[in-house]
């Protein structure tokens, strides 16, 4: 097997949309206070998500590296359309306030995830770090996706502000999904030792991402297993 086809074997046995939140999500049987809880506790993943690539940015020693890492931190930051402010509109058009989501504490699982990342992000190796990222930028294009389908079908979120979160990261995030992966193969092409670290990363981020929604489903007592069939192909 090539080696890559590892990092995205992982990413296939532990896709977010196998998680039975996400399922129940596409299929429509989430309350309105589901979403809302959901909101408050992903927006302290979401929030800190230009943390990371800042972390992994200056961790980089190769400057092409870090210039690639720098637009993605600006569609992350910059402007009033930030990712984070998108987000907050998401979640008002959900049903949360601003304030609730803002300062919402973090379950024990939702801590768990954002710690990992943290950890990874800030490892010696950055590539580590920017594997950490991979891991959850190449999954996002199809959850986007989906969210939006079960948004509009589902829960009568259907306004732009609603959804251009969703919108944008259907998007752009296979612009730096593609990014990432080219940066992981030039790096493990130099020095193969990587490869094996790589992997390793992407699992962890993997296995965060699934706590923060098992999470959600513990605290809204939503039978949740994070091994299922996925509801959207």
């Amino acid at each position: 097997m090539n080696w890559w086809n590892e990092v995205e074997a992982v990413i296939e046995e532990k896709s977010l949309l196998k998680h039975a939140f996400y399922q129940a999500w596409t299929a429509g049987t989430l309350k309105r206070a589901d979403l809302t809880h959901y909101a408050r506790q992903y927006f302290q993943q979401e929030s800190r998500f230009s943390r990371y690539l800042s972390s992994v940015h200056s961790n980089c020693e190769d400057l092409k590296v870090r210039q690639t890492l720098l637009e993605n931190l600006r569609h992350e930051e910059e402007g009033k359309e930030n990712h984070a402010e998108l987000w907050l509109r998401f979640a008002e058009a959900a049903g949360a306030s601003r304030d609730s989501v803002k300062n919402a504490t973090m379950n024990p699982e939702t801590r768990t995830c954002v710690e990992a990342f943290g950890n990874l992000a800030r490892s010696q190796s950055w590539t580590a770090g920017l594997a950490a990222l991979y891991a959850y930028e190449a999954q996002q294009p199809q959850i986007a996706s989906a969210k939006i389908q079960g948004l509009k079908s589902h829960y009568k979120v259907d306004s732009a502000a609603g959804l251009k979160f969703f919108e944008i990261h259907s998007e752009v995030d296979q612009w730096h999904a593609e990014s990432e992966k080219q940066i992981l193969l030039d790096q493990a092409k130099k020095n193969p030792g990587l490869k094996k670290e790589i992997v390793a990363s992407v699992s962890k981020a993997c296995d965060a991402l699934n706590t923060l929604l098992d999470g959600v489903c513990r605290e809204r007592g939503i039978a949740c297993s994070m091994k299922m069939e996925p509801a959207v192909k």
